[in-house]
């Protein structure tokens, strides 16, 4: 078991580039994380929930770890998405993600057998990985996709096990935020996964967030946290306010798609959904043009 690093701060989720022919765009990857290396992200999430890896082939999802990897600043950590239905092949994925030099694994619940994805089974399953695993693991709770949640219970069961760094909850539950901070043991850490969430959650003991936001806005997602640490509250509202629009109607409402029209919008590569997404509707764009030019200064920010 490796030593656990800090996971403080706002981490990006990166999205994963397809070009045209639906195939990875690596050369846009890269590009991406020119940019990305500049800003002020703790680091970077690859194979997540945005980077579309529940639609990735495994030798895609290799490809993508191991060119991040390479293109990434040494001083952002590295946190792989190594979830699978099984037991055993999430433990596989996380010795892959381990051996090309990933810091961290975030796990996400199994669901497709919910009805017997209890208490008892999830907590068992989680043992099992970190045991496992070379690397610390978070915990990934999203239940708005898996119909699974993490609740404070599991996370008082969970949280003094030695190779389990913390849990990202991305329910937008402040109130579960603080319930997790209650009964969490030791060092344990709470990610957020939600913009309009951050400042709140973080005043409550949040160390930081996973934000899809980070990917189009890194600079105005890494300023709220720092002034939600620095107990600013009145800056931290003004931001949070101008952030909230993005968050819900980007983020929200219009998902994967939002999120990498709104990347192509501000001078990075968004690049194609894959299917079964859907790419966005003309309706869609200018709904997403409006909220982007409404934020101001914050877009500003991001373009620099």
């Amino acid at each position: 078991m490796a030593e656990t690093p800090i996971l403080d701060g706002v981490f990006a989720p990166i999205a994963t580039p397809f070009d045209s022919e639906g195939r990875l765009s690596i050369a846009h990857l890269r590009e991406n994380l020119t940019r990305y290396n500049r800003t002020p992200l703790a680091g970077y999430v690859v194979a997540g929930s945005t980077g579309e890896a529940i639609l990735l082939s495994w030798a895609e999802t290799e490809t993508l770890w191991a060119a991040t990897a390479e293109a990434a600043d040494s001083r952002k950590l590295l946190i792989a998405g190594t979830a699978a239905e099984s037991t055993a092949e999430t433990i596989a994925r996380t010795e892959r993600a381990a051996q090309l030099g990933y810091q961290v694994a975030l796990v996400r619940t199994p669901h497709y057998y919910k009805p017997q994805m209890t208490v008892d089974a999830l907590e068992h399953f989680f043992r099992r990985v970190a045991d496992a695993s070379p690397i610390p693991i978070l915990i990934y709770s999203i239940p708005q996709y898996t119909g699974v949640a993490v609740e404070a219970d599991l996370v008082a069961r969970l949280s003094s096990h030695p190779n389990i760094a913390g849990i990202k909850d991305s329910s937008g539950s402040v109130e579960r935020v603080a319930e997790m901070k209650h009964v969490s043991a030791g060092d344990f850490r709470i990610l957020v996964g939600s913009a309009s969430s951050l400042l709140w959650s973080v005043l409550l003991g949040a160390s930081g967030g996973i934000l899809a936001l980070a990917d189009v806005l890194p600079e105005a997602c890494a300023e709220l946290y720092e002034l939600a640490v620095a107990g600013k509250l009145a800056e931290g509202r003004s931001l949070q306010d101008k952030l909230l629009p993005a968050s819900k109607t980007v983020v929200s409402k219009h998902g994967v798609a939002g999120a990498k029209y709104a990347l192509d919008r501000l001078g990075y590569y968004g690049g194609p959904v894959r299917e079964p997404l859907r790419p966005l509707s003309d309706a869609a764009k200018q709904e997403i043009d409006r909220v982007l030019a409404g934020v101001g200064t914050a877009v500003s920010a991001g373009r620099s």
